[in-house]
């Protein structure tokens, strides 16, 4: 049985033909790109997950009831955490997970939700802080506008825990601030129905425009997730035929460059995998308006861009020049993300009164991650700096 891309974003396999070493690197890229639940729900639709081996099947069905699980332990969360903010009169909006079900995301528990995300006002902000640190929480981190919280975290979590619902939780908050070029995406918030509480959500245009430059992000970063494809695949045949809505988003991207642009890649580069998915009414102000220096950096590398293994490669760099061009500056200079100053940040934090035993096991994901990190590094340096001579001759052919 082959089963083709299409309905479900994945490069095609002979199932029926695989040895158990396949396999096994079959199952650790889909744990890993995000696909393995679409993936067996999409065998379901089939009608062929029963003609999968025992012990896949097995494993994909164990996989489907734990993140189920797993979904409704954060969604009772979430809850919780709302009803408190809403008790307090907060300003917030669920961001991405729950709230991109159903229109990119046919139902939560097939999607792997890693945390909870919430946009807050600046002013909400100390108090949505108290709120979770009453609740447990620990302000792990601040980056920029985002504050991420943990709970209950644990020194090192096995594959094989990836989808159960552990006590281990984080929460992030990013703060809207008070003045913003694109105004406030709090005040055009609306309101839901979901799991029994009505919650703040994106509109749908912002909902839709947020999902798409955190993905457009990714590539740009070298991080791209093959679940998150899917998901902006679906998201955009959800609308095809809404007219309306592509009128309402050309309109609030009006004069974003960066907008267009990222919106303009991550459809070209899903048409390079899939089909022909957009609609005209979005293709001709986005896609259709690429460089060409960047539809020919997809043409050569969205294949491995969208099927790529961890942790990616650095490829990546190639767009980010091309973009520049365009107008949209790196965050980071080529030389700082070829040759790193630092200290890849601590994989998990110490706590008080921890034991000997979760010391040493801490110390050991760390010293691991260090080493893994090392051989990225090296390795992608020389690959990069191979492509790059490739790259320039294909750009020499593109002005010529």
């Amino acid at each position: 049985m082959l089963l083709s891309i299409g309905a479900c974003v994945l490069p095609p396999v002979d199932l029926m033909h695989l040895s158990r070493r396949q396999w096994k690197t079959l199952l650790a890229w889909l744990d890993i790109s995000g696909m393995a639940l679409y993936f067996s729900e999409h065998l379901t639709l089939l009608g062929v997950h029963d003609a999968l081996p025992a012990v896949i099947r097995q494993r994909l069905q164990q996989n489907m009831e734990d993140n189920a699980k797993r979904t409704r332990g954060m969604v009772a969360e979430s809850v919780v955490l709302q009803l408190e903010f809403q008790k307090a009169g907060l300003s917030y909006a669920v961001m991405k997970g729950l709230s991109l079900s159903p229109v990119a995301v046919p139902r939560p528990e097939l999607r792997h939700q890693f945390d909870l995300d919430y946009l807050v006002s600046e002013s909400s902000a100390p108090e949505a802080r108290r709120i979770l640190e009453r609740r447990g929480y620990t302000l792990y981190s601040i980056s920029g506008n985002s504050w991420e919280f943990k709970i209950n975290e644990t020194p090192h979590v096995s594959m094989k825990d990836l989808y159960k619902d552990l006590p281990y939780r984080t929460v992030d908050l990013h703060l809207e601030s008070e003045v913003s070029e694109i105004g406030s995406r709090l005040e055009r918030s609306v309101q839901r129905s979901m799991f029994g509480i009505s919650m703040p959500v994106f509109s749908p245009t912002d909902l839709f425009l947020h999902q798409t430059m955190h993905v457009f992000k990714n590539v740009c970063n070298g991080h791209t997730r093959t679940a998150h494809i899917l998901e902006f695949y679906r998201h955009v045949r959800t609308r095809y035929a809404d007219d309306t809505f592509w009128y309402e988003l050309r309109a609030r991207t009006k004069g974003n460059s960066s907008a267009r642009l990222g919106i303009g890649v991550m459809t070209y580069l899903v048409s390079s995998v899939l089909d022909d998915f957009a609609p005209q009414t979005l293709t001709e102000w986005t896609s259709d308006r690429l460089p060409p220096s960047v539809r020919l950096w997809v043409d050569l590398y969205g294949q491995e861009v969208v099927f790529g293994n961890h942790p990616g490669n650095k490829l990546y760099l190639l767009l980010q020049k091309e973009l520049e061009t365009a107008g949209i500056p790196q965050k980071r200079s080529t030389k700082t993300s070829l040759l790193p100053s630092a200290l890849p940040p601590i994989v998990i934090r110490a706590t008080h009164n921890e034991t000997f035993l979760t010391t040493l096991a801490r110390y050991r994901v760390q010293v691991r991650y260090l080493c893994s990190r090392l051989l990225f590094h090296v390795v992608e340096d020389l690959r990069y700096a191979l492509e790059l001579r490739r790259w320039r001759k294909y750009l020499e052919r593109l002005s010529s």
